[in-house]
């Protein structure tokens, strides 16, 4: 009996001394957008190019992580999808991609500075991608109705978090005296640490979701409700610290 709790005790180590090791070697790549000065002026927004300067400041706090910044002009479609496909293709299957938008969205995905960014086209990438961790984040309006799409069963969107900042049918916040949209304004917050409920260090899918769908609902006054959508386990790590 003694035998074999010393057996056991040393095999817990061993597994703990191995998922250490693991979460050691986990990086993180990021590739972060926004666009507010699209060409001309009908089109042009306040916040998302400082939304996705926000994020990737945030994520460089992180020494695992590896970051991409792409803003207002330098954000064309060209340009986005070369960037990501550069930077995520360099993950392992044990690390964390991670695709942030700010700007106008639409039935399908986003508006890059000089057209539509699909979700066809981010699917695309992303598919290439070894990593198990995947995720997306956008604040856009009307950036829920990218899960009415009739591809929601692709088997190429296994292990892909959409956290989308309004449903289909609202629109994306903003208030001229916040650095930031509510979405994103709470998404860094819960990214820092304010979603981590059991503080070990390592916010998971669900963790965030309920932090900043609450954090937004209450800051619009129940006029903003983010949606997390796709195939993926709600365990899945989003940040590690």
């Amino acid at each position: 009996m003694f035998f074999m709790k010393r057996l056991s005790v040393f095999l817990l180590l061993v597994l703990l001394c191995g998922w250490i090791a693991l979460s050691a070697q986990q990086k993180i790549y990021l590739v972060s957008v926004g666009v507010a000065d699209y060409p001309g002026t009908n089109m042009d927004l306040t916040l998302p190019a400082k939304d996705a300067e926000t994020i990737n400041w945030l994520y460089q706090k992180n020494s695992k992580a590896q970051c991409v910044l792409l803003t207002n002009a330098q954000a064309t479609r060209k340009n986005v999808l070369n960037k990501m496909e550069e930077t995520f293709g360099k993950a392992q299957s044990n690390d964390i991609v991670v695709f942030f938008f700010s700007g106008h969205g639409y039935k399908g995905g986003f508006v890059s500075y000089d057209g539509y960014l699909t979700y066809e086209d981010i699917q695309k990438v992303m598919s290439k991608c070894k990593a198990n961790n995947k995720m997306v984040f956008a604040d856009a309006c009307f950036a829920g109705k990218i899960r009415s799409s009739k591809r929601d069963n692709t088997p190429s969107l296994s292990q892909i978090m959409l956290f989308l900042s309004s449903r289909g049918n609202e629109t994306s916040l903003e208030n001229r005296s916040m650095k930031n949209g509510y979405f994103t304004s709470c998404l860094q917050r819960g990214l820092r640490g304010g979603a981590d409920k059991n503080h070990d260090r390592t916010i998971t899918a669900r963790e965030l979701f309920e932090f900043v769908s609450e954090a937004v609902k209450t800051m619009t006054r129940d006029k903003q409700h983010p949606v997390m959508w796709g195939k993926f386990n709600h365990s899945m790590p989003v940040m590690v610290w």
